[in-house]
This record gives C-alpha cells, sequence and structure tokens, in this order.
C-alpha cells in the first residue's frame, strides 16, 4: 500500500509540476503493462485488459479468449471444456476473461514496462506542452535568457526553453545570460522531434502586443489598432482609431508626457516608433501614414491599389526616408502601393498642377514658386537686354534720351508681357538620396528566412 501510496504522490506532482493528467500517465501504464505482457507471455494478436484503480492504484489484469470448438491459437482461443472448467455456465463464442496476478511480470518485462512508460509519459508531457502554447501563440511571454550562442539563444519560459533564432533578435541587441525579456511566440511546432517553441522579438506583432498591455485603452478596446509595419531595430508605424469622439487614439498611446510609448521604446531597444490615426478614406490614411513628412496631395488609384502622392520639395527626401524606409513602412501599413513625387517634379512631368493645390496651407506655395521664377524671369532679361544695348547700334539721341537702364526696363516689360512665367519656371529641388527610390519598394526579407535547425536546440534540451 505504501507503494501505491507514493505512486498516487508522484502522478499529482507529475500533473502539478508538469501538466500531464494522472488519467493520461494511467492510460499510458495500462498500455505499457499490456504491450510488456503479451510481448513476454502471449502473441502480438492476444487481447489483453488492464484496469488500474486512480485512487490506490491497484492494478488487474485479464486475458480475455474467446470459446471455440477447435483451439486454433491457444493466445486468443479457449476450448470449451476449460472454458466450463471456470463456469459451466459459458457456451461456445462466449468471451472469457480470465484474471492473472501482475506478479507474474519477471524483472525483463518490469524493465520493459518501465521503459514503454517513460516514453509515454515523455509524449504526453510534449503533448501537454503543445497544447499549453498553441494558445499562446501570437502572444507575449517573457522568459529568461539560459544561453546565448552566435546563432541562436534559448530562453527559458517555464516548462521548457524556446527557440531565439539570431536573425529574430533585434539588430544591435546584445543579450545577457539571465536577462529578463519579452519574446512573441511565432511557431508552435508539434513535429517528430517533439513541441519546439520558436519565438521572435522582431515581428510586427511584439510590437502591436506591447501598446495592448502598455497602453489601457487598447486593452479595453476603446482605441484599436489597425495594423503595424516595422523594420526591427529601426523604426515602426502603428496604425490606431477609435469609435469614442472624446478619445484621441494618438495621445492615449503617447501617454501622459509621452511615458507609454517611451517605456515600449525602451523595450524595443530605442527604436522609433511613428503612431498614426487611421481612417477609412485611403488618401487620408496614406496621407497620415507618411509622417513625419507633410503631404499635399494623394491620387487613389482602385484598380491596382496604388496611390499617388504629391509632398513638398523639400520634403521629399522625408517622406521617402532613409533608404526608403519611410515608404516602405507606409506602404506596408496602409497596404498601398505608394509613389511619391516632389511637387516641382509632378509639375514639370505634367502629373500636377498648382491648381490642384487644395490644402489651405499650401497656398502660399504657388506665390512663392511664381515670385522665385518671376525672380529669375527678370534676371535673365536684364541680362540679354544689357547685351542688346551694347551691341545694338541705336542712334545715340535716343540713348540720350533713353538711358540703358530705361531700355533695359522697357526691354523686361515686354518681354516678361510676352511670355507665361508658366513656360520659364524654375524650381530649385530637393537632392534626394542617390538610393532612395531604387530601394523604395525593397521588401527582400531573405534575411528572416532562414531555416531553423534544432540540433542545438534538441542537445540542449533533451531530457534523459
Amino acid at each position: 500500500m505504501a507503494g501505491n501510496k507514493k505512486f498516487i504522490e508522484a502522478l499529482e506532482i507529475l500533473e502539478n509540476e508538469r501538466g500531464i493528467k494522472k488519467e493520461i500517465v494511467l492510460d499510458a501504464l495500462k498500455e505499457a503493462l499490456e504491450k510488456s505482457y503479451k510481448k513476454n507471455y502471449l502473441s502480438p494478436d492476444s487481447i489483453v485488459r488492464v484496469d488500474i484503480d486512480p485512487k490506490t492504484a491497484k492494478i488487474s489484469l485479464h486475458e480475455i479468449k474467446t470459446v471455440v470448438e477447435e483451439v486454433e491459437d491457444e493466445d486468443i482461443e479457449l476450448s470449451l471444456e476449460e472454458a466450463q472448467e471456470i463456469n459451466p455456465n459459458y457456451k461456445i463464442g462466449d468471451v472469457v476473461e480470465n484474471a492473472v496476478s501482475p506478479d507474474i511480470f519477471g524483472r525483463l518485462a518490469a524493465v520493459q514496462t518501465k521503459q514503454i512508460l517513460r516514453q509515454k509519459i515523455r509524449e504526453a508531457e510534449k503533448e501537454s506542452l503543445y497544447n499549453e502554447f498553441i494558445d499562446k501563440k501570437d502572444e507575449i511571454i517573457t522568459g529568461i535568457v539560459d544561453r546565448v550562442e552566435d546563432r541562436f539563444a534559448i530562453v527559458n519560459i517555464g516548462k521548457t526553453g524556446a527557440f531565439l533564432a539570431a536573425n529574430q533578435q533585434i539588430p544591435g541587441e546584445k543579450l545577457v545570460e539571465g536577462q529578463h525579456l519579452k519574446v512573441y511566440v511565432s511557431e508552435v511546432d508539434h513535429g517528430t522531434k517533439g513541441t519546439h517553441i520558436v519565438v521572435s522579438r522582431t515581428e510586427p506583432g511584439l510590437v502591436k502586443r506591447l501598446f495592448e498591455m502598455e497602453v489601457p485603452e487598447i486593452y479595453e478596446g476603446i482605441v484599436e489598432i489597425f495594423s503595424v509595419s516595422r523594420e526591427a531595430g529601426e523604426r515602426s508605424k502603428i496604425a490606431v482609431y477609435t469609435k469614442a469622439d472624446d478619445i484621441d487614439p494618438i495621445g492615449s498611446c503617447v501617454g501622459p508626457k509621452g511615458t507609454r510609448v517611451k517605456n515600449i521604446v525602451e523595450e524595443l531597444h530605442g527604436e522609433m516608433i511613428d503612431i498614426v490615426e487611421y481612417s477609412k478614406d485611403p488618401a487620408t490614411f496614406i496621407s497620415n501614414a507618411l509622417a513625419p513628412s507633410n503631404v499635399i496631395n494623394v491620387s487613389i488609384n482602385e484598380e491596382d491599389k496604388s496611390a499617388f502622392v504629391v509632398v513638398p520639395d523639400n520634403q521629399l527626401s522625408l517622406a521617402i526616408g532613409k533608404r526608403g524606409q519611410n515608404a516602405r513602412l507606409a506602404a506596408r501599413l496602409t497596404g498601398w502601393k505608394i509613389d511619391i513625387k516632389s511637387l516641382s517634379d509632378a509639375i514639370s512631368e505634367g502629373l500636377y498642377s498648382l491648381e490642384e493645390v487644395k490644402h489651405e496651407e499650401y497656398k502660399d506655395i504657388e506665390e512663392e514658386m511664381l515670385a522665385e521664377t518671376t525672380a529669375k524671369e527678370v534676371e535673365a532679361v536684364e541680362e540679354v537686354a544689357e547685351e542688346i544695348v551694347e551691341e545694338s547700334n541705336l542712334n545715340e539721341v535716343i540713348i540720350e534720351a533713353m538711358p540703358a537702364q530705361a531700355v533695359v526696363e522697357e526691354a523686361v516689360e515686354e518681354i516678361i508681357e510676352e511670355t507665361p512665367a508658366a513656360l520659364v519656371q524654375e524650381t530649385k529641388k530637393t537632392v534626394v538620396e542617390e538610393d532612395d527610390e531604387e530601394d523604395y519598394y525593397d521588401d527582400d526579407y531573405s534575411k528572416y528566412d532562414e531555416e531553423i535547425d534544432y540540433d542545438e536546440f534538441d542537445k540542449y534540451y533533451d531530457e534523459d
């Protein structure tokens, strides 16, 4: 009885510490005893039933045979005479259950049973582990860095270690053994090698979950996250909105004195975060997504889901971003392909006209451009006029009566009157980094496509 009591206590420990229910272990033990008994005393086709009392752990073993007239297989059949010796009421076709004492198990059978049971418990443990963490997929869990290698790190998440590949770590972030770390569960693999938990620090979902944890309005559903785009270690964009008229979605995410977003930035190793407001109107959403750049106009093409965006000349680099980053993140955030042009380029290419400037804040652009153009025209015409005066054989009387400056001024007035300003406009253009437009839509994620090799992981975490 003492042994049985210890066995029950062991079952309770397994259930509490490893999440393996007692019923699973008892079923595994039944199967192990059945296989071991048939392997040592019967044939694989034999029928054996094992019962275990869950309260006392008492084991009962029965051989099950069918009563027949002529026995062909002693392991599964019993003659009528033998059956009636057990019970005179047995007849042909009846099933006889013959109780066998568990003491029949010898040393070899006991060892085999132990091995089978052990394997079954490990399988049950892996299954339990999978069932627990499959519900945590796409969620954040906090673990402790257990081991750091060049190609991966192991993060202890309680009952097991999670695999954090090098290309899933934030660039520039140095992990230290014993460090507490928030990770995003990106994959729960239930394969032939068992259950592997794969975690990430680079997924956009990590940013989303961090905002849900940090911002009460998001957690409560008052403010909602529409989408997130991210280039880990450098910059993220998150689009938020609310149906409540008295709530500022961006202000809620920023928090008092920026504390909420600051906490997230610190967790992401200094990664910059742009919080923009989502709009059902694509033009408005795209304009918001290109922050911190200002946008003059957005033209939408619904058929191919593309947008043509015009920005001020001095903000073209800002709109595109370093190596095209700002434009790429905006495109992923909105789901639209975005083509960005400076105002002067759009006008010179005939893609846009000043009359299309609708925003009040940009009305002074037309006056500024025209003023600059007129000044350049005057300067050019003055030079031409001076040359004309110097080289011409104008009558000295005329020259005396009309000094050169007067001739120049009159020539300028005539030329300006006959030459529309739009035909000779020249505006300065903002210099864009040479590779900005090449890398504009560079969505090369090959660095994240490395196939995970679990060999080192398994060596480290496989239990005996």
